[in-house]
């Protein structure tokens, strides 16, 4: 199982001007935070795509295009990138250069998008949120696949005998799906035989299991070679040296940064007893200390057969000291262990 790391790039806030940290700040210690990652071997960097204020990255590969360079192994990929507001011709091309820049680390994880800034911002009416995913899923994948392209869609100007240039490292740029549960997207993900990372951000991770089989019952369906198959989650995570102090010191961060995003959605405010029920063996946050998080993972390990998990570690901006010592600890204490206990 990969073990990674993903972020979308919070941006902390002051708290006595209320304003939030200058987007320039943020990204030169997002550098810091991969280039650690890289050093202690952990195997997955992602980053998310945002338009909002409190986030600092609206285009992925160009905060991994400045990674690529810093870094030696690590893989490096969108967490999301939002497919449906985006141009696959030039999403592919993106990513490609970033895969020549790294020597083929790159990843390219489409998603819906679970806000939705970037659709009028682009262009793009919410009215074709599903249409919008499903055709430029297909261009994006022809791309992948064909140098040369003739291709007519309804959302997108046809393409007639056009190259796609640069090419991903070996003319194949690995592409994930992510979802946060919809059981279309995961048979969608089963039926094109392409990786799936499940964002499990909630509840309890064992309410997800019905995907999980779903998806693999679809792969095996559409007749997709088992050697290559990969499904992962992504879960909020935070990490330190006495589970009871990180997690009192994390909570009202994190419980802020839910108030914000919910707040447009019409959420109840976040309470300490969703936290800490989250904490729990069931629940869905990785917060707390080594051993517990040890635990944790291959519990979910075990209960999904997953070859991938990211830990989502900078929801409500944590301090950029405080994220690298939660690094630190997944990358030393946590991943070395998972490993040993995953050969066994």
């Amino acid at each position: 199982m990969e073990l990674g790391i993903s972020m979308f790039g919070d941006l902390r806030v002051d708290p006595i001007t209320n304003k939030f940290q200058p987007a320039q700040q943020r990204l030169g210690e997002i550098i810091e935070e991969i280039k650690l990652m890289d050093e202690l071997g952990l195997d997955y960097f992602g980053i998310g795509e945002h338009h909002r204020p409190d986030f600092a990255v609206s285009s992925p590969e160009i905060l991994l295009a400045a990674a690529a360079v810093v870094t030696k192994n690590i893989k490096l990929g969108s967490a999301v990138s939002v497919l449906s507001s985006a141009d696959p011709v030039k999403l592919y091309q993106n990513f490609a250069m970033v895969d020549l820049l790294s020597n083929g680390r790159a990843e390219l994880m489409a998603g819906r998008g679970s806000f939705i800034e970037s659709f009028p911002l682009f262009g793009n009416n919410l009215n074709d949120y599903n249409e919008l995913f499903t055709e430029k899923l297909d261009l994006l994948l022809k791309i992948n696949k064909e140098e040369t392209i003739t291709w007519k869609g309804r959302f997108r100007p046809e393409l007639v005998n056009q190259q796609v240039l640069p090419r991903a490292v070996d003319n194949n740029l690995p592409i994930w799906i992510a979802v946060g549960g919809t059981p279309e997207s995961v048979i969608r993900a089963g039926k094109l035989g392409l990786p799936l990372m499940i964002a499990i951000i909630g509840g309890s991770p064992g309410q997800f299991k019905p995907l999980f089989n779903l998806y693999r019952e679809e792969y095996q369906k559409a007749g997709h070679d088992m050697a290559k198959f990969q499904v992962g989650i992504h879960a909020h995570a935070f990490f330190g040296e006495n589970a009871d102090e990180v997690a009192a010191n994390y909570y009202p961060l994190y419980a802020a940064q839910m108030d914000r995003i919910g707040k447009s959605r019409g959420w109840s405010p976040y309470t300490k007893y969703q936290f800490d029920y989250g904490r729990q063996k069931e629940g869905a946050l990785f917060v707390g200390d080594a051993e517990a998080a040890i635990d944790k993972i291959l519990y979910v390990q075990e209960m999904f057969g997953l070859t991938r998990f990211a830990a989502h570690m900078d929801i409500g901006a944590p301090s950029h000291k405080d994220m690298m010592k939660s690094i630190e600890i997944f990358g030393t204490k946590i991943a070395p262990k998972v490993r040993e206990a995953l050969k066994k």
